[in-house]
């Protein structure tokens, strides 16, 4: 049934959507009333589960899965690697006769020991110290998984070590999500809010992606172990038409985009939007939004189908930032929102936003916070991948600023200038001239493209992330800034005598102190680099340059406040991410030195040994040639030239290999091995457009490209 309901065209989605989730209505019909109650206690208001709920949770949770196929169970976490880590255990127990039953308790469901030692951990866990824990997150849905394996019961959870850090992403996640609602709660209480119990940051992750035929990903041994081309020339035609972006969908493409819409949809992804991107061959995915928490989870679950459906369907799905050199390379906006329980966004300015006060000192806040650890921002989506786009006209500068558009800039130039805000742009009618054609109401302001944070009616969306990188990070940091700045505006506002005047002196005070921070120009310009550091703007070009952020000391004040991250977890942090960035660079490296030396040099030097006989052979005839002598002359002095590059690039790899692990070696991975990564790179990409097709060892960016 499931897979004639997948194969139709006609696909009732409220039928198949949430089907493989242990969701609130599956717990409502399962769960005793009482301990249903009890479980949502825990999720809703963090009251201590008691092991006996956990018991009867865990035996309905177990019959629920194995009435869909289940026959093993997975703690599934997220350890520091950026991807996801799962144990499977089944069922599966011995009975007294000799024979088995099955069997899932309380203390399994709530509990896991997997191996600590084998996972990043910045120096927190030694080798010898193996024992680390994974403990239920019950605010994030248990589900069950199909593919290969079987059924999977996967369930979320939280990862430590045996001695308490987090060596996760989803335990600070967690940390400042509560953090965010009791300073956010403490804000709006101040506005006369009681009602409203919690606030959530709400999230949406839009994805983007390419996929390429796996016969030819198969072929390039960059993409196999690196996930982007090392090497490879522009074919006659990339972007430039722009005729790839929002155009009609491939069917090869469609039918991978329709598979995992079914997939995600049963798994309670509210997977919405699908399209081509600006590049041959890329595309994306954006979800409804969801609770932070969740919306971490179901990102992950998003690559991972992605990437299993497109190996299913003989295509290879790349999640790399920039696969391809000379196209555009992939992102992951992150749509970020602050909404309480009871439905009200924070972040909605209203109709007119110059007499929302609580909406100006939450705005402001966020500027506040935006300016004071844009550093730490930045960093928060820093990796090797990222550096390889950012700056680079097709996403954000690495210069964190804040676009506000038309009318909130108004609001706050008012602001600014007399302390008071009296009127707000209103919406226009969009004129077309064109009498057939709806009327339609324009938005009060433009978006911003170029912008890092940028605020887009009622959230703002943070445009830094990479494409491949988990989202748990850049909202850690966005909530727990938010949490800090909302805390100070309250301990504040908390102990003045004049609630009003009081309020309306520090939306003033914040936006004065801040407005370096707001920028809604072109952030590709020239001009705004040189603006921005005339603004004392930090410009973190790269991984190493962000790294210090994460242990400066007002990150390590940030963090410790809230209980977010101690300062020696936030050191080991910062530990793995310079061997991570080492590690990466070499890997490519090495990459780059094995397809050079074994196929694209040896290519290259039999081209010019052919090329050779065919010029002696026309001298011979008497005639002359001077096209065959001069791609002679060309591809041997670029041979030579290449040959020269990756003697050095071996010689300086080896060095670097040779350095302790930490911040020395990571710098000179940036500014040695990679400048010699790129002197091998440029006369290679030249030979391929001189040398024969039937000579070059790989296929070309336009076999990859567009040929899916």
């Amino acid at each position: 049934m499931n897979a004639e309901r997948e194969n139709s065209t006609n696909i009732n989605i409220s039928e198949i959507f949430g089907e493989d989730v242990f969701s609130d209505n599956v717990m409502q019909e399962r769960l005793p009333k009482k301990v249903y109650k009890e479980l949502r206690k825990t999720i809703d208001e963090g009251k201590d589960l008691d092991p006996m709920t956990a018991e009867v949770v865990a035996n309905a949770m177990r019959d629920w899965a194995i009435e869909k196929g289940a026959t093993h169970y997975t703690h599934w976490f997220q350890p520091l690697t950026g991807i996801t880590a799962e144990k499977h255990d089944s069922f599966i127990a011995p009975a007294g006769n000799g024979g088995a039953v099955v069997e899932f308790s309380g203390k399994e469901l709530i509990k896991s020991e997997p191996d600590a030692s084998s996972f990043p951990s910045g120096g927190i866990r030694s080798t010898f110290e193996a024992r680390g824990y994974t403990a239920w997150d019950c605010t994030s849905p248990a589900f069950v998984r199909h593919d290969a394996a079987g059924a999977i019961l996967c369930i979320p959870t939280a990862f430590c070590s045996y001695s308490g850090e987090s060596l996760d992403m989803k335990t600070p996640l967690l940390r400042s999500i509560e953090a965010l609602n009791n300073e956010a709660l403490r804000l709006i209480r101040l506005f006369g809010n009681k009602t409203s119990k919690r606030v959530r940051p709400s999230v949406g992750a839009e994805q983007e992606y390419f996929l390429v035929d796996r016969d030819k990903f198969l072929k390039r041994k960059d993409l196999i172990y690196t996930g982007h081309t090392l090497f490879g020339a522009m074919p006659p035609k990339g972007q430039e038409l722009d005729d790839q972006y929002f155009g009609a969908i491939r069917e090869r493409v469609a039918e991978f985009m329709k598979t995992i819409n079914v997939e995600l949809w049963k798994l309670g992804v509210t997977a919405k939007t699908q399209h081509n991107e600006a590049a041959p061959g890329q595309h994306e995915l954006a979800p409804i939004f969801n609770d932070c928490n969740v919306a971490v989870d179901h990102n992950q679950l998003v690559m991972e189908v992605m990437k299993k459906v497109a190996e299913r369907q003989g295509m290879m799905c790349l999640l790399h930032e920039k696969p391809f050199a000379g196209v555009n390379g992939s992102g992951k906006h992150d749509n970020w929102s602050l909404i309480t329980d009871d439905g009200i966004n924070l972040l909605d300015p209203g109709k007119t936003p110059h007499d929302n006060v609580q909406f100006l000192l939450i705005l402001t806040c966020l500027l506040k916070a935006v300016d004071t650890h844009a550093g730490l921002l930045r960093e928060s989506a820093a990796t090797l991948g990222n550096d390889y786009r950012l700056g680079g006209s097709e996403a954000p500068p690495a210069i964190v600023s804040v676009f506000l558009g038309e009318q909130l800039q108004d609001v706050i130039t008012q602001l600014i200038s007399t302390g008071m805000a009296t009127s707000s742009l209103k919406r226009e009618k969009l004129e077309t001239g064109v009498s057939t054609l709806p009327s339609i109401t324009k938005d009060a302001t433009d978006r911003n493209r170029t912008s890092p944070f940028a605020f887009t009616g009622n959230k703002f969306e943070f445009r830094m992330v990479g494409s491949s990188a988990s989202i748990a990070e850049p909202n850690i940091v966005l909530n727990s800034i938010a949490a800090e700045a909302f805390a100070e505006a309250s301990d504040y506002l908390e102990g003045c005598a004049d609630f009003e005047i009081a309020v309306h002196d520090l939306i003033k005070k914040y936006a004065t102190e801040h407005q370096r921070i707001i920028f809604n120009g072109n952030g590709y310009s020239e001009e705004w680099v040189k603006e921005a550091k005339r603004r004392g703007l930090p410009n973190l070009k790269t991984v190493p340059d962000a790294i210090p952020a994460l242990s400066s000391e007002s990150s390590v004040r940030l963090f410790g406040r809230f209980g977010i991250f101690t300062k020696a977890e936030l050191i080991s942090r910062e530990e793995i991410k310079y061997e991570e960035y080492a590690k990466e660079v070499n890997i490519e490296a090495r990459t780059m030195i094995d397809m050079a030396s074994k196929s694209i040099i040896p290519a290259c030097i039999k081209c010019v040994r052919d090329l050779s006989e065919t010029v002696t052979a026309v001298k011979t005839a008497g005639y002359g040639s001077r096209a065959a002598q001069e791609n002679l002359r060309k591809i041997t002095a670029l041979t030579d030239e290449a040959y020269s590059a990756l003697e050095k690039l071996i010689s300086d790899d080896e060095k670097s290999l040779s350095m302790p692990e930490g911040r020395e070696r990571a710098l000179f991975c940036r500014d040695t091995v990679k400048t010699d990564m790129e002197s091998l790179r440029a006369p290679i990409d030249k030979l391929e457009m001189m040398v024969g097709k039937d000579y070059w060892p790989m296929p070309s960016y336009g076999d990859l490209l567009f040929e899916v």
